[in-house]
């Protein structure tokens, strides 16, 4: 036996084979044979498509990592490569692209594909609605990634969460905003169900991809835009073509990154690569969630310090109207979908249970370490 162990894996299986054949043990020199070809067999090869500019800081790297980790935990079993908005789709042809199986994953977010099914729009960020803490925990304990699958399922793609940029800011203005009257005729780019609700106090809305924002907001096509928050803003410039920058991010207080995955493809997958995507997205859910929260402050501070942005709050009367017009919009869209009205009632019921506990418990926290 000491002899055998100083063979290589290769010698020491072509000698158990050959003396299996030998006792007679057919079948089971055929079954080593079959482990010695899955040994050996080609890697998988994916491709990833994404709305992102390519390592765009938190975003477009998110998308890198998600795929080096699948590549990473496989062992290179099944390798990821990701392609940047533009470089094998458009940005906004991520989910078709998908769902096509021209690209076997993709990595972006779900209100963009509200002209597919407007309940989509339930799993990337709600006005007034979600924290990413809150989200995360309505798709694991609640029945949110069940609710995300069935509205999926129709196109041909499996969607798990990928990560979330937490709470965001209420944009960049090139007037300041004192009254909702202020939103009327404006135009600018908010995707997903905030921009429904801006509709609705006469704002115009714009759907840019992140590419397109700043062009557009130096060359006065939008007066206004939302993007993240200032790890990402600052990284995209917005400061040069806009100086107001408001707060609170009412539109997205927690908006979700999901991985798009294509069903054929992930069911030719064997159970234990299958268990890999998965875990993969989760550690993305949660890695990008820590960098917005690590990279958001000293952002901020860079703007308001060294590039003049004029920091400002949204006034308390016109956060109350956005408010009504926003349980408003999330109504009327219910009620036109059925789809949607079953997503909004889970959504709705579940923040009503979760709010209730952080009354007493993250909001009862910080306002009282904010006296301290």
């Amino acid at each position: 036996m000491r002899n055998l162990m100083g063979l290589g894996k290769w010698a020491f299986a072509g000698l158990l084979a050959a003396s299996l054949v030998a006792c007679g043990g057919s079948e089971t020199a055929e079954e080593t044979t079959k482990v010695e070809q899955k040994v050996e067999a080609k890697p998988i090869e994916w491709k990833m498509v994404t709305t992102w500019p390519k390592n765009f800081p938190g975003l477009g790297t998110g998308a890198e990592a998600l795929a080096k980790n699948i590549t990473a935990m496989s062992d290179g079993r099944l390798t990821v490569k990701v392609y940047a908005a533009g470089e094998l789709v458009p940005p906004l042809e991520v989910f078709d692209a998908v769902s096509r199986g021209t690209a076997e994953m993709g990595h972006s977010t779900a209100y963009y594909w509200k002209g597919k099914a407007p309940a989509v729009q339930f799993f990337s960020s709600v006005p007034f609605g979600m924290t990413a803490q809150e989200f995360n925990a309505w798709l694991e304990y609640g029945d949110g990634l069940t609710l995300w699958e069935e509205v999926y399922a129709p196109f041909n793609i499996i969607p798990m969460a990928a990560g979330n940029s937490g709470a965001q800011m209420g944009g960049w203005f090139n007037k300041e905003i004192n009254s909702v009257d202020d939103f009327k005729g404006l135009k600018m780019r908010m995707p997903g169900l905030g921009g429904e609700v801006m509709k609705k106090v006469g704002a115009v809305m714009v759907n840019l991809p992140g590419s397109e924002i700043f062009t557009a907001l130096q060359t006065g096509t939008i007066d206004a835009t939302e993007w993240v928050g200032p790890y990402n803003d600052l990284a995209f410039g917005l400061y040069k073509a806009a100086k107001y920058y408001y707060y609170p991010g009412w539109q997205e207080p927690g908006s979700a990154i999901e991985a798009l995955v294509n069903k054929d493809a992930y069911n030719a997958l064997p159970a234990d690569l299958q268990n890999i995507v998965r875990a993969a997205a989760q550690q993305a859910n949660l890695g990008m969630l820590n960098e917005f929260t690590a990279r958001n402050n000293a952002a901020l501070e860079t703007l308001v310090n060294d590039h003049n942005v004029i920091l400002k709050k949204f006034p308390k009367d016109l956060l109350e109207a956005l408010k009504v017009a926003s349980d408003e919009t999330l109504k009327d869209v219910a009620a036109n979908d059925p789809m949607s009205q079953k997503v909004y009632d889970s959504f709705k019921s579940f923040l009503n249970s979760v709010t209730a506990w952080h009354d007493i418990s993250e909001r009862a926290f910080i306002n009282a370490r904010a006296n301290d």
